[in-house]
């Protein structure tokens, strides 16, 4: 018996290493290399992880997308890493940057006292400018960034368990849910329906496992009604063609979109306005 424990313990030291070779800020341009060139993204893009949340609001133009440590710290290998970049990747394509930087300066524009302008009027009162966009881009974004990893070669369940890593809501531990269980469900639910054989491929994590003892019972009792079931695979096939759209449009654009366009209208106007 002793000799078993010794011999297991030697091996956890032949493993440890590895585990703390293992630098997230050293494998982003490299898996970001991968998605870029395996999608047919503009070669010109490149990566800077940053000690901030990420502000991408000038990756359109700069063509550098920046990646938080605050998200990479819950990666632990490169299908995880994949998931941050992709996610990043994802908010740009949707054009969920350029809209948050036209609210942000309508804001600001706000705040000089132009409201009585009908143009500043429509922004402040537009869901942006509310601030009711974070969880829905996220998750649009998620899924977004699942296409991406497919494409690249990466294990797209990494986002599910990505996400389940990130802080929670109060009222997800009090349930004892997973972390961030709806965005990792919209991300579950859009490859059951486009890529069942991934999930089929599954993830050897306990993250992942958890994650599926929430997960089951969910698809199980959708999967018991037709009613739902319809209302499951038409919201599915829009959400897959709204992802090939948007990526579409990126390579097409390079990015460019008319929140871009909008924002440039606005920053003119009230810089005018301040003279």
């Amino acid at each position: 018996m002793k000799r078993i424990l010794m011999s297991v313990f030697f091996a956890f030291l032949m493993i440890l290493p590895s585990y703390a070779a293992y630098d997230t800020t050293a494998r982003v341009p490299v898996v970001g290399k991968q998605i870029v060139t395996k999608n047919g993204l503009p070669s010109t893009i490149t990566f800077k992880v940053v000690d901030t949340a990420a502000d991408n609001s000038e990756a359109t133009t700069k063509k550098i997308i920046q990646v938080s440590k605050q998200d990479l710290i819950y990666a632990g290998n490169d299908n995880e890493v994949a998931a941050v970049v992709a996610h990043e990747i994802g908010t740009v394509m949707n054009s969920q940057v350029s809209k948050e930087k036209f609210r942000n300066l309508a804001k600001t524009a706000l705040a000089n006292t132009l409201s009585a302008d009908n143009i500043l009027n429509t922004a402040a009162n537009s869901d942006f400018a509310k601030n009711k966009i974070s969880e829905s881009d996220a998750m649009d974004a998620d899924i977004t960034g699942v296409d991406l990893m497919i494409t690249a070669g990466y294990n797209p369940l990494a986002m599910v368990v990505l996400v389940t890593k990130m802080p929670g809501s109060f009222w997800e531990s009090i349930k004892g849910d997973p972390s961030n269980s709806k965005r990792a469900m919209n991300i579950y639910d859009y490859l059951l329906y486009n890529y069942p054989s991934k999930v089929k491929s599954g993830y050897a994590c306990n993250e992942y496992r958890f994650f599926l003892t929430y997960a089951d019972p969910i698809v199980e009792k959708r999967n018991s009604s037709e009613r739902k079931m319809e209302k499951f695979q038409k919201e599915q096939a829009k959400k897959k063609a709204e992802r090939a759209k948007q990526i579409a449009r990126y390579k097409a654009t390079g990015g460019l979109n008319g929140w871009d366009a909008t924002y440039t209208l606005l920053e003119t106007f009230a810089n005018s306005s301040e003279k």
